[in-house]
């Protein structure tokens, strides 16, 4: 993808957070890269250069700055970028994949050649698949050395590298410099503790991520509080190991990140633990997109003020910095759409307490209210449709639960978010006991797709019948949603939001 270079220059000179994390300066006359929001002195023009990431700039010898610390920049969504593949393809290396997978390998799981993968990520991020993922592992390491109280060798570890030795060589090949000289003495994190920070474009309007988590929350696995959220996770690896722990994530608006904290005996997992804060907490989320998308809708939107809450303000203020929550496990999205099918949030909630409690396993944290994980697909393998169904669950519903857990093992990318959403809405449609709602509330919060759009849900329906102050069918829903598609996650969301205070069962 190629880079207006005056529309760039006319970004770093506004320091706009808004475009944090979609490009990267060089200034050729200090040898450093930077983020668009940095506060250090503005390069002259003819001194800059810009890339689409991250990796590009160190392929092209420029070392990363001190002080905005481009590790803490946001992701792109997919529609930030013409090729979707390659966004997803970069998904899955943030995950860490590429340490267990060749490219090849990669590549087959995305349906193409991995001549064609090189090709399409060459062009969207100016780098090879590999190129990435190294430049990724370093940065990771980076961020865990200024951040972290952690041993140079667990970092290592934790970053992806094999060795200690090899990891020094790599990092002083990039950086000129020893990785002990960016180790820092933090508070952040102590004993058996890590902790590090994740960036996002502002604004993100966490209240009403908050509120729509507090009802939700399953009992023993979840907890949210003012300003942070907190949870059990229960983790399995491409070679079948379990790691077990929590994670404990707190909102730092004034920075404009996420601190997130956790156990040592998640390190071996922290590229995917990274990848699905980001996917749980939708950071990359582009507030520009969105905002200039719904001020079209405007008029539209405005009809809905009979049933908005009395805070609002201004025109587009339920949409400046929303967010769809996403997961940490699809299993467990599919789990809970299937058990809230039909029945309000709260009954929803109670068995989805009682499922944990009897099918998921006991884990140590240091907080009282979480003591229990969900259990992932493979835990479920010898559990039958009586067990399910003894805690007052339709059979029906039990049966999909388990094929859904059999479909996960035996395609463990199956819920995986940035894969294939048509392909992956087709198969869970071809789930006995999976309808469209379903299907569309796995594919919004499980997998991430910004166009997810359930039209059956009460909610939706409630909220389009109040504007038009007729009945609504789901019918004539997707008819109208049409009008909001690429972004019809983000209208669904703000419907729930609006009913909220009311008795619904959406869910």
């Amino acid at each position: 993808m190629e880079l207006d270079h005056n529309t760039c220059y006319s970004a770093l000179l506004s320091r706009d957070t808004r475009f944090d994390g979609l490009f990267f300066v060089g200034v050729s006359s200090t040898g450093i890269y930077c983020r668009p929001v940095c506060r250090v002195k503005t390069p002259k023009q003819v001194n800059t250069q810009f890339f689409i990431s991250a990796a590009a700039a160190e392929k092209a010898g420029y070392r990363p700055c001190l002080r905005c610390r481009p590790e803490l920049a946001p992701g792109l969504s997919p529609l930030d970028s013409g090729n979707t593949l390659a966004i997803s393809a970069k998904e899955m290396i943030d995950k860490g994949l590429l340490q267990e997978l060749s490219t090849e390998e990669l590549a087959a799981k995305l349906g193409i050649t991995d001549r064609y993968l090189r090709r399409i990520f060459n062009e969207t991020f100016g780098v090879s698949p590999q190129e990435y993922n190294h430049s990724r592992r370093l940065l990771l390491a980076r961020q865990l050395l200024m951040d972290c109280s952690l041993r140079i060798s667990d970092i290592a570890l934790a970053a992806g590298f094999n060795s200690q030795r090899r990891f020094n060589s790599a990092f002083k090949d990039a950086y000129r410099q020893a990785p002990s000289t960016f180790k820092r003495n933090p508070v952040n994190g102590q004993g058996d503790t890590f902790y590090l920070e994740v960036g996002y474009r502002a604004p993100f309007a966490w209240q009403q991520f908050r509120d729509f988590l507090q009802p939700r929350i399953i009992p023993g696995v979840e907890w949210v509080y003012e300003d942070g959220y907190r949870r059990t996770l229960r983790l399995v690896d491409c070679k079948g190991t379990i790691h077990s722990g929590w994670i404990d994530i707190r909102h730092l608006p004034k920075k404009h990140r996420f601190g997130i904290t956790l156990p040592l005996s998640l390190l071996p997992q922290l590229s995917w633990i990274k990848n699905r804060v980001t996917h749980f907490l939708d950071l990359s989320n582009n507030p520009v997109e969105t905002n200039t998308f719904f001020s079209d809708a405007q008029n539209w939107i405005d009809g809905l003020s009979r049933i908005d809450r009395p805070s609002r303000t201004d025109g587009l203020g339920w949409i400046n910095g929303l967010r769809v929550p996403g997961s940490f496990s699809g299993f467990e999205i599919g789990v809970r759409a299937i058990l809230g099918q039909q029945i309000s949030v709260a009954a929803a909630i109670k068995k989805l307490g009682q499922f944990s409690e009897e099918f998921g396993s006991s884990t140590e944290t240091p907080f009282p209210e979480l003591h229990t994980a969900f259990p992932t697909a493979i835990d479920m393998e010898h559990v039958t449709v009586d067990s399910i169904a003894s805690l007052g669950v339709i059979r029906q519903r039990a049966q999909a639960i388990l094929l859904l857990a059999a479909h996960s093992r035996q395609d463990p990318m199956f819920l995986e978010p940035g894969i294939n959403i048509d392909n992956q809405i087709q198969q869970l449609l071809e789930v006995k006991g999976i309808g469209e709602w379903t299907a569309q509330y796995i594919a919004m919060r499980g997998l991430g797709w910004t166009d997810a759009f359930p039209a059956a849900d009460v909610g939706v329906l409630k909220a389009l019948a109040i504007f038009r102050d007729q009945q609504i069918k789901a019918t004539e829903a997707k008819e109208i949603a049409r009008q909001w598609r690429p972004w019809r996650s983000y209208i669904t969301m703000h419907f729930w939001n609006l009913l909220a205070s009311e008795s619904s069962k959406s869910y």
